[in-house]
């Protein structure tokens, strides 16, 4: 059969599986793996050439490392809470060991069963997430805790892409333990590389790159890092996926983030989609028969190890028994990860055919299992433990702070950063009320984030940036940009998932405010100077602020010429003449160790004409830090004035000594 129908074929076949399987709430996962083993060599009836697809199938899992990396950033890992990093390792070294000990006292050499642990390890995070929103549990104690150790699995797995395919090459124990010494030496030397180069040449990539405007452009550099990071990776004797996921790490800790994983995530899907394809296609029923019973009692232990395991270090990490055993019931489920790691372990000739064929079926077994646990988690916890079943209303009960895209609850999402925008986030910040922003202008979010704004450069109109700026958990979004297409894309996704969510849009004039408002708008703020300052009262008292403090807010900022609406940060959208009265704009700037602006006052650096609207020290954000504060190195000040006046404040903290210029 030639290759393009061999495509078709395998296509139409995912999208009837899909389709079927969706209306059955199953996850899409399964269709794939179905349409693997229908057209693989061990069923009647059409077969496609695995060697055809193998190659595309292999980049599935390089993307699915590569969002995995976005998510888990090096600042984001520092800042979560001890119990998910804990647990999430606890529980992937604690399984490995305890299925690699069954494995090895059943007759596995030592590899095959370091492998199988490994494999057994890992939960799917799609099954997981997909089914417990399905119940409206994904907010749920138990709910949130199960996803996020789901997803941290993925990351302490990553240095099994390294160990396994050293297991495979070599025998005997010097010589494996001089292949994992050498294995790891290049895989740190792979972290150095990418970080390094990563963290000084993609960020002025991509701020390079966003000011083109180009979504095929911005797309088309994700996809040259990704692989250019995989073949790093690959040339230093590692895994693709390995690169990949340092990329992503790397990417994650830039503005970019939202937006990359929103523009990588069709490739990620499709090419995932064909290396579970090709997985199936491993499966050889003609073997079944012969494997049926340890496959199953493979399935059996793997969902009992990790339900009674993860219930354990749940509940002694503080939740109470119900609460864990649930915990250990979602977690049960085989994962896709552990599929990658087989497909891995048999092409580096660590485990046999034979006993690829036992796990992979185990593993799906598990998966097929373990939605069923995850439904009637409710019920069969109560079973075990004894307690009386609970209501959902325990979802609202002690909130873990969890790793997220966003890791915020009750925040407001504000899309778009320019004049209203930055208006209604200077009263946000004044109440004390947590908020991220999105915007497209580069320049702007650039200059923003230096000044510690939580501010990323994405499209506020993509469904992917919504759920990543954590609509899910938010109590309020503003629209303040003037695209009318992006919010009414973004109502009609909002009215969807969260059609409780209050949203306020801001408008250019009246022509467009009953769509607005047909379409799901709590608010429509047409723009003016005082429509800024009217969106900014009405975000205060949709948070409750009492009416007394928003009125004297208001009262404040015309008292003293509209001050926070009037601070703005520059971008390529907005221009001296025509949006910034006076020329006046918002700069950050930072004080070098070995600048002559050590030791100077607050005082002495507005007396050259500009205003302190912020100070920065060590991650704290100083609002009027008061006239006497004395400047220390690494500083930020952030200084409001016109351009001359930025001029001769940049002269005084650079040399100690006032710009000459007349101002």
């Amino acid at each position: 059969m030639d290759l393009l129908p061999q495509i078709l074929l395998m296509l139409g076949l995912a999208v009837v599986a899909t389709v079927v399987l969706h209306r059955l709430h199953v996850p899409s996962t399964i269709g794939y793996l179905l349409v693997g083993v229908l057209l693989g060599p061990g069923t009647i009836g059409p077969v496609i050439d695995r060697d055809d697809i193998e190659a595309l199938a292999e980049f599935g899992i390089v993307f699915l490392l590569f969002t995995i990396g976005l998510s888990f950033s090096l600042p984001e890992l520092r800042s979560l809470r001890r119990q998910v990093p804990l647990l999430g390792t606890g529980q992937v070294v604690l399984s490995t060991a305890v299925v690699m000990g069954i494995a090895w006292l059943g007759g596995l050499g030592p590899a095959a069963a370091f492998v199988v642990g490994a494999v057994f390890a890992q939960s799917s995070t799609t099954i997981i997430s997909r089914q417990l929103t399905e119940q409206g549990e994904e907010n749920s104690r138990p709910g949130r805790l199960g996803v996020a150790m789901s997803v941290f699995q993925d990351v302490t797995a990553v240095p099994f892409l390294v160990i396994i395919p050293v297991l495979g090459t070599t025998t005997g124990a010097v010589a494996l333990g001089a292949e994992l010494g050498t294995a790891l030496g290049l895989a740190a030397l792979a972290v150095l590389v990418v970080f390094v180069l990563g963290r000084r040449l993609l960020g002025p990539l991509f701020r390079f790159v966003a000011r083109r405007h180009s979504a095929e452009l911005f797309t088309l550099t994700v996809l040259l890092v990704v692989l250019a990071s995989a073949w790093t990776t690959s040339a230093l004797g590692l895994s693709l996926a390995f690169g990949a996921f340092l990329a992503g790490m790397t990417l994650g800790e830039t503005e970019f983030r939202h937006q990359v994983e929103s523009s990588i995530r069709p490739f990620r899907d499709v090419l995932l989609g064909l290396f579970f394809i090709a997985i199936g296609m491993l499966f050889d029923p003609s073997v079944f028969p012969g494997i049926w019973h340890w496959a199953l009692l493979g399935a059996v232990g793997l969902v009992a190890v990790k339900v009674v395991l993860v219930a354990v270090l749940a509940h002694a990490f503080g939740l109470d028994r119900q609460a864990a055993a649930r915990t250990g019931l979602l977690l049960g489920v085989g994962g896709e990860f552990g599929l990658a790691l087989l497909a891995i372990a048999l092409t580096s000739g660590a485990i046999d055919s034979t006993l690829n064929q036992v796990g992979l079926t185990a593993v799906l077994l598990s998966m097929v299992m373990g939605t069923f646990l995850i439904r009637f988690n409710r019920p069969l916890a109560s079973m075990i433990t004894g307690a009386t079943p609970r209501t959902r209303r325990d979802r609202d009960e002690g909130e873990l702070s969890l790793p997220a895209p966003v890791d915020l609850s009750g925040h407001v999402v504000v899309c778009g950063f320019g004049r209203i925008g930055q208006g209604v986030v200077g009263f946000l910040r004044a109440e004390g009320q947590p908020y991220v922003a999105v915007d497209l202008d580069a320049e702007r979010v650039r200059v923003a984030r230096a000044a510690g704004e939580p501010v990323f450069f994405a499209d506020a109109g993509q469904p992917d940036v919504l759920d990543a700026l954590g609509v899910a958990r938010a109590r309020l979004v503003v629209v303040a940009h003037d695209d009318v297409s992006s919010a009414l894309t973004l109502l009609a996704h909002l009215r969807t998932v969260r059609p409780d969510l209050p949203v306020m849009v801001r408008t250019r004039d009246e022509t467009h405010v009953q769509a607005l408002r047909a379409a799901g708008a709590f608010e429509v703020v047409p723009e003016t100077l005082e429509a800024g300052l009217a969106m900014a009262s009405q975000v205060l008292v949709q948070l409750d602020v009492p009416v007394a403090r928003v009125v004297r807010h208001v009262q404040e900022q015309r008292t003293g010429r509209y001050r926070l609406v009037r601070e703005l940060f520059p971008g390529e959208g907005l221009t001296e003449d025509r949006e910034l009265p006076g020329g006046a704009r918002l700069r950050p700037l930072t004080v070098s160790a070995v600048a002559g602006g050590v030791g100077l006052s607050i005082a002495d650096v507005e007396q050259v004409g500009v205003t302190v609207a912020a100070l920065l020290r060590a991650g704290e954000r100083l609002v009027n830090p008061g006239e006497a504060a004395r400047l220390h190195a690494d500083d930020v000040l952030v200084l409001h004035g016109d351009v001359d006046a930025l001029h001769r404040a940049e002269a005084l903290i650079k040399d100690g000594r006032q710009d000459p210029r007349p101002g």
